[in-house]
């Protein structure tokens, strides 16, 4: 009901045209819609052939692709099914009921015979009016003379008569013959004409057809027997009609298939077209709506994945001139998985697939091989940690292709030693194999222009960032090493953090690199650097100390926007501290204060709060590093309750209000932080002077010997 309810609210977003960005994102997909429109349209149109019915053939028309011929397909699926007997249903009652007639009327027969008061024309008249059967006149008599043990072998014969008859099962066109049948077993009893004759006007009428026409199980049976048929398959170069020879319904089917004859997509084909892309876009922009609300909110993202989308349609139709086998669909997958999710490069990936396979003719084997490295692309670059990967990738991509050509050949032919097939077989494993490194060539250079054009930060820019000689984090080391030590810290801490929530590992560690650079304008001021007795904050106001503390936040994202970082880092340095209060400074002013109320907001951060995960973590982590380092002595207990403290400060303190983080993350996240510094900051063993001089002097003695 949730999804439904969203499903609604997309319709009514995207034919409402108010507002500037619903605007622009109409037009987007109308421009992108008729441009890929167009493209498919003017790929899919061939040359045809024009032949006519009982006209002698123009040219020799060869089979220039692989197709079903459901000409003789059809032809052998309704001779298949015409062999298949009718089914008919049997119906066992009707034995029973006449069992049940035959059994009454001897039991009527000998109910007046063992009467004792009545005189026998009494009891024939009796009989006349119980019986509801007209019996002849001289039947009654006849049976009322019979004995109990001749009536009762009697009323045996019929219902073996009776049962045997029926059991054979009797349809409405062998009525007839049935009762003919019946007739001449009764007159091969050893009883008298009359009796035989009163038998045959009591059986009769029970003799029905107890046989009827199953239409549907008859049909189910031979659709059944239709579908066993094997296809037949009208294979690759296979001659169609010669030259001069006439053309029959059967050469018209088969060029009908083959899709030569006139163009292949009539009129309605150019609206079956409209209506697959429209259908194809609704999609896409559902899913966005639904699962990628940044995306589909954006211009400029939208414009990138048409982008990227218009790339490999265009690539792919060029390679199909080549081979369909060289269609870079992975080079697509690659480029949406690093500059978005993979989810979505799932999707496009399988719709991009299916799109080029019905530019090449429906070819399945084309459209497998698309679909797969496509995937095994998107899989390779899901967890991108460096730029090899990407070369990787194409490795892989080439890999599974020519495993899966070479499947896909051997199931489809068997493996021949002949010239031809070696040659298509050669052709299809370079292309394969020149598809993947393609896809991934194409990808590492398309990345950094779109990466530049379009602004996004894709984890190859990260980890590009983390390289320690990067300005930034060189200035960081050389200015404030305190600063810096602490900085790599917390990105150990943060990565470790953004794993066990599953959020972003690289972006959280490279921006906890570089969260305090701001501290490199003023680094004297923060403690971690100072390493003289000279405390700069003795000297001025708690205010100012503060004011101080606090623009490094500003400082950090002004440095940033001028090395010009990544918006997701520059919005990290900006919110990892949120609003916190500076703790310290501000209960120096209440002390000297003496009494004095002091605005408690002059000492607290601007924020804003973190608003992600990655920003939510350093803003613990940062927090916590700076505090288990004052401890004198870090032991695991101490370093627990300080981890578990200072979480749940940040927690009540509303830090932690606006940021997507559930509790259980926040246990995951303190149990991650525990384990780290418990190594980072283990207590060492303290060795006594007189121990420590006793080793030395022997380890002097030992090199003294060995000389």
């Amino acid at each position: 009901m949730q999804i439904w309810g969203k499903a609604k609210k997309f319709l009514n977003d995207s034919f409402s045209l108010t507002g500037i960005k619903k605007g622009q994102r109409f037009f987007l997909g109308i421009g992108l819609f008729a441009f890929i429109y167009l493209l498919l349209l003017f790929s899919i149109i061939p040359l045809g052939v024009s032949v006519e019915m009982g006209m002698p053939s123009p040219q020799r028309i060869f089979a220039h692709r692989e197709v079903i011929d459901t000409f003789s397909t059809n032809k052998l699926r309704e001779e298949a099914a015409v062999a298949v007997p009718e089914v008919f249903d049997h119906v066992p009652t009707i034995l029973e009921e006449g069992k049940g007639v035959i059994s009454r009327f001897f039991q009527e027969i000998k109910r007046v015979k063992s009467l004792e008061n009545g005189e026998n024309e009494e009891k024939i008249a009796l009989l006349k009016e119980t019986l509801a059967l007209k019996l002849p006149e001289a039947t009654i008599p006849a049976l009322l003379n019979q004995s109990g043990e001749a009536l009762g072998e009697l009323q045996d014969s019929l219902e073996s008569i009776l049962e045997g008859i029926m059991s054979k099962g009797i349809k409405q066109e062998g009525l007839q013959t049935a009762l003919h049948q019946v007739f001449q077993e009764i007159n091969l009893l050893h009883f008298s004409p009359e009796i035989k004759q009163g038998m045959e006007r009591l059986l009769a009428p029970l003799i029905q057809p107890n046989m009827f026409y199953n239409a549907e199980a008859t049909e189910a049976n031979r659709e059944t027997a239709r579908q066993a048929v094997e296809p037949v398959r009208i294979l690759k170069k296979s001659l169609i009609v010669q030259e001069g020879e006439k053309i029959t319904e059967k050469h018209m089917a088969q060029l009908e298939a083959l899709g030569v004859l006139g163009p292949r997509i009539h009129r309605g084909g150019y609206a079956g077209l409209f209506l697959i892309l429209v259908i194809v876009f609704i999609i896409v922009a559902l899913y966005l709506y639904l699962f990628n609300k940044d995306i589909y909110d954006s211009f400029t993202y939208l414009s990138l994945l048409g982008l990227i989308v218009l790339i490999t349609l265009v690539f792919g139709l060029a390679a199909r001139f080549f081979s369909g086998y060289l269609m870079p669909v992975a080079m697509g997958g690659i480029l949406i998985t690093v500059l978005f999710e993979p989810r979505l490069a799932v999707l496009v990936n399988i719709i991009l697939a299916l799109l080029l396979g019905f530019v090449i003719d429906g070819e399945f084997h084309f459209i497998i091989v698309s679909l797969l490295s496509g995937l095994v692309a998107i899989y390779s670059v899901s967890c991108l940690q460096r730029r090899s990967d990407l070369t990787r990738a194409g490795l892989y991509v080439a890999g599974v292709n020519i495993a899966t050509i070479i499947a896909l050949l051997l199931l489809t032919r068997s493996f021949q030693l002949d010239y031809d097939f070696l040659r298509e077989f050669s052709i299809a494993v370079l292309a394969g194999f020149g598809n993947g490194l393609f896809s991934a060539v194409m990808a590492i250079g398309l990345l950094p222009y779109l990466e530049s054009a379009f602004g996004l930060t894709t984890a190859i820019t990260l980890l590009e960032l983390a390289d320690p000689g990067r300005p930034l984090l060189r200035k960081l080391l050389m200015e404030t090493p305190g600063t810096y030590h602490h900085s790599i810290v917390v990105g150990n801490l943060a990565e470790a953090a953004a794993e066990a929530v599953r959020a972003d590992p690289l972006l959280s560690r490279v921006a906890a690199f570089y969260h305090d650079i701001g501290k490199t304008r003023r680094s004297y001021f923060f403690v971690e650097n100072q390493f003289t007795s000279d405390n700069p904050h003795n000297k001025i106001s708690p205010n100012l100390s503060a004011l101080i503390i606090r623009s490094h936040v500003k400082d950090g994202v002004d440095l940033a926007r001028k090395e010009r970082l990544p918006l997701p880092i520059i919005e990290i340095i900006q919110q990892h501290h949120g609003t916190s209060l500076i703790s310290f400074f501000y209960r120096q002013a209440m002390d000297n204060g003496k009494g004095i109320a002091v605005p408690e907001e002059e000492f607290r951060y601007e924020g804003p709060l973190p608003q992600t995960k990655e920003a939510a973590i350093i803003l613990l982590a940062d927090a916590v590093e700076a505090a288990v380092r004052s401890l004198s002595r870090p032991v695991a207990g101490r370093v627990e309750g300080m981890v578990r403290r200072i979480i749940k400060e940040k927690l009540n303190d509303g830090q932690l209000d606006e940021a997507p983080l559930t509790l259980k993350d926040l246990d995951k996240i303190g149990d991650t932080f525990v384990h780290i510094l418990s190594g980072v900051f283990h207590q060492r063993i303290e060795y006594p002077e007189r121990e420590l001089r006793a080793d030395l002097e022997r380890g002097n003695k030992n090199a003294s010997d060995g000389k």
